[in-house]
């Protein structure tokens, strides 16, 4: 590697470390305890692992068969399928839930339907957990897919000349061969989930302990409580910090498997 390189790579880490430094420098540590045990702080803080549970989840259970058709599949429809399984990564967030939002809020495309018998999805509960999903799924489908993609197909084509039926080799050899994946865009999702802020808040409101998470809570408290917008925002990016770390870690197990 050139040296040269390490110093626009110093600089980029430095662009990243500052900032986070200059937070960590502002809280009011000694009254942190105090400050995340106010109702507002609690009801954001549960609410917000509550639905970023259910999130991954949903993200798990539609994301992962997503993942294998469009890695499995060739053609024209497959290369639309990845688009648009991805598309929500790239679009502005108050897109989203506005998308979101005149699809299945109360006068939406779905959404007058479903009013019709008395199901309301948009600023309830529900419509934080779509929101979350929504934006979430496609870092999960991205790291699935990318994994299935480089796999050695033998394995499957052996179990399948064995006699292996397709959903047994599904379960005994692919989905074991991309455990360090799974578990990354898992952990990739749920972090993206937990600092959701536009799709949620133009999909499903802020309204506490209803639809008002962590983000929202932390964009209201800055004008009103400085401090306690400080201590939600240390407990984010804490709870960001130890995903991504798991991600890592399981991409470096795995790399060591495979080289050795």
């Amino acid at each position: 590697m050139p040296g040269w390189l390490f110093v626009p790579a110093g600089l980029a880490l430095a662009f990243v470390a500052l900032p986070i430094a200059g937070l960590l420098t502002r809280v009011p540590w000694l009254r942190l305890p105090a400050l995340l045990a106010t109702p507002e702080s609690v009801d954001a803080l549960a609410l917000s692992l509550q639905t970023c549970a259910a999130s991954l989840i949903l993200t798990i259970v539609l994301g992962l068969p997503l993942a294998l058709a469009i890695a499995r599949s060739t053609g024209p429809w497959a290369a639309v399928a990845r688009v648009l399984a991805v598309l929500p990564m790239v679009l502005p967030p108050v897109v989203a839930g506005l998308a979101l939002l005149v699809t299945l809020g109360r006068r939406g495309l779905l959404g007058a339907h479903l009013s019709a018998f008395g199901i309301e999805i948009g600023f309830t509960t529900l419509a934080v957990v779509i929101g979350q999903t929504f934006v979430a799924m496609p870092y999960f489908v991205i790291a699935v897919e990318a994994a299935l993609r480089t796999l050695d197909p033998g394995f499957e084509q052996v179990a399948a000349t064995l006699g292996a039926s397709p959903s047994r080799v599904l379960s005994r050899i692919t989905l074991p061969l991309l455990a360090p994946a799974f578990v990354s865009g898992a952990a990739m999702a749920l972090a993206r989930a937990l600092g959701e802020f536009g799709a949620t808040l133009t999909f499903a409101g802020s309204l506490q302990g209803v639809t008002q998470t962590l983000p929202q809570a932390i964009y209201l408290a800055r004008e009103v409580e400085p401090d306690a917008a400080l201590a939600l925002s240390v407990v984010l990016l804490g709870l960001a910090a130890a995903l991504m770390a798991v991600s890592g870690l399981v991409n470096r197990a795995a790399s060591g498997v495979s080289d050795g």
